[in-house]
């Protein structure tokens, strides 16, 4: 049984389909990889299953129930969290405090009704989480405006993975990384994979996404066309299938 399931999503705008009929699933334990051209509705699928858009029609299960998601906020009290491109890092802050953001710990009445934080705790909870992620951060102390693009992503995955405990959406995560720093976040991945959370990885390469998916699902105007076992595709295939060089069949 899939964990988290869309069947039949449909999204417009003004004219445009965005989504048509559009299905997919992803399972715990695994990396669902979600590829498609420019436009083919990647985008649009993600917010809706992280609940900032909603679908014009079609239904979503979590955990084998029909549901709605009606707000991010919803979504997180599921167990989703979302990485976006843009990481939504707030410069100025600390990995410990990034970690936390909108999640701070409160010291213990009276001085948390007055918002005094409990910065040891969060401390000492960040530690646990970078190490148990393998994630490598500098310092905790530091600003991340001042840390490479690497540990920046490292600990926006972290970030979710602490506060995921189903499903992670992760929208290009390695754009803009060098060599050494994309293969480090791609192993955060696995290792997110392998505490048993469902992982939605999108991305442009076709070689990353061989690397490091389970499951591949491509989407062509819209819809999806085509699920591979990425153990069995190939980047011709791949590419074949988002263009729609091979013929379509059920997905």
């Amino acid at each position: 049984m899939a964990l988290l399931e869309a069947r039949g999503i449909n999204k417009t705008y003004g004219h445009v389909a965005a989504l048509s009929s559009c299905d997919f699933d992803v399972e715990a334990g695994e990396i669902t990889a979600l590829i498609g051209d420019n436009g083919a509705g990647k985008s649009t699928l993600i917010k809706i299953l992280s609940g900032t858009e909603q679908p014009d029609s079609g239904k979503i299960a979590f955990e084998g129930k029909e549901i709605a998601i009606e707000s991010p906020y919803r979504a997180r009290s599921l167990g989703i969290e979302t990485v976006y491109q843009d990481l939504a890092l707030c410069p100025h802050l600390d990995a410990t405090r990034n970690l936390f953001l909108g999640r701070e710990v409160k010291k213990s009445a009276p001085w948390g009704w007055f918002g005094f934080m409990n910065k040891a705790a969060m401390k000492e909870r960040s530690v646990d989480a970078f190490a148990d992620l393998g994630a490598a951060v500098r310092s905790l102390r530091m600003p991340v405006e001042n840390m490479s693009g690497g540990q920046k992503q490292s600990i926006a995955v972290a970030r979710a993975a602490t506060w995921a405990n189903k499903v992670i959406f992760l929208d290009e995560p390695t754009a803009a990384l060098g060599v050494v720093q994309t293969k480090n976040v791609l192993d955060l991945v696995k290792r997110v994979r392998d505490k048993g959370l469902g992982v939605v990885y999108i991305s442009h390469s076709m070689p990353e996404i061989l690397q490091v998916a389970d499951k591949i699902q491509v989407l062509r105007r819209g819809k999806r066309v085509k699920t591979y076992k990425a153990s069995d595709a190939s980047i011709e295939e791949l590419v074949g299938a988002m263009t729609g060089k091979f013929e379509d069949t059920a997905a």
